[in-house]
């Protein structure tokens, strides 16, 4: 069986082209576009890398993006008064933290200083108990992202057995809550495994869907996937440079052995990362709306 490749960067391009005219129109109706504010401390190269790739799908959507850097000693009072002169500002629909944080910052305390309005992230406890709820709020981006490599390509939840490797805030638990929400894109029965699971494989190889996000290389091998199931890669590990000097990058899934096993799976690069960013922007112009 060879494994047909759910191509997120395809996926995205769509959400994306489909966000850029949404943002067209609150333009036209209130005179002023969408707009993200991206605060950045310090100089992590994986966050400068990844806040380029969210800059970058800013501008080609028409939406305006205000870059806030700042060193990575910045006191935690100076980023808490960013936070809030951000919060107060009528210009800025949506701001954006990005994380890692510098250890000197609290980063839960920071992002809930966050108005749940402009959290473009999803990460705010207000918007977190909405969507526990089933109430209208910004929903935090990768589990969102997922859900939409799921829908548009028509990969079957109702009814499903689902399996979650990993059980962040961020990724874990809200993908859990959103894939067995009672709604016709989700409806899974949702088994949820961490680090203290026993015999994780066993659990692996009930999965219809397997969705890996524990953080860990390559922790998902073939002999731990269903035949036919459907792989769903979060992680995104560098493991060494390319010869072209770039960063080898692999998931947390053995991408080579899994494809001989699984019907459907992400590759990593170009799965999940893509719809994460492609959220993000959703989530930009889903705040400019209200």
């Amino acid at each position: 069986m060879q494994a047909r490749i759910l191509d997120g960067k395809a996926i995205a391009a769509e959400v994306r082209a489909e966000w850029a005219q949404h943002a067209a129109e609150v333009h036209k109706q209130r005179g002023r576009a969408p707009s993200l504010a991206v605060v950045l401390v310090g100089e992590d190269p994986a966050s400068k890398s990844y806040v380029r790739g969210k800059r970058k799908a800013a501008a080609e959507m028409g939406i305006l993006s205000r870059d806030v850097d700042l060193p990575a000693d910045t006191p935690e009072a100076a980023l808490r008064d960013e936070v809030d002169k951000l919060n107060a500002d009528p210009a800025i629909d949506a701001i954006l933290v990005q994380l890692p944080l510098p250890a000197h910052v609290n980063a839960d305390a920071l992002l809930e200083r966050i108005q749940p309005a402009k959290d473009a992230d999803g990460f705010h406890p207000v918007n977190l108990g909405r969507m526990l709820l089933g109430q209208d709020c910004l929903l935090p981006c990768t589990p969102a992202g997922v859900m939409e490599i799921l829908g548009r390509s028509q990969i079957k939840t109702q009814g499903t057995e689902v399996v979650i490797v990993g059980r962040s805030r961020t990724v874990g638990r809200p993908l859990a809550n959103m894939l067995s929400a009672k709604s016709e894109s989700a409806n899974a029965t949702v088994t949820l495994c961490h680090s203290a699971t026993i015999d994780l494989a066993k659990h692996c190889r009930q999965a219809d869907i397997l969705i890996a996000a524990a953080g860990q290389a390559r922790i998902i091998t073939a002999d731990m996937i269903k035949p036919g199931a459907t792989v769903i890669d979060v992680g995104i590990h560098r493991i060494g440079t390319t010869p072209k000097g770039r960063p080898k990058l692999c998931g947390d899934v053995d991408f080579d052995t899994a494809k001989e096993v699984a019907s459907a799976i992400t590759p990593v690069p170009g799965g999940v990362g893509p719809m994460t960013i492609a959220m993000l922007m959703r989530n930009t112009v889903l705040a400019a709306r209200k």
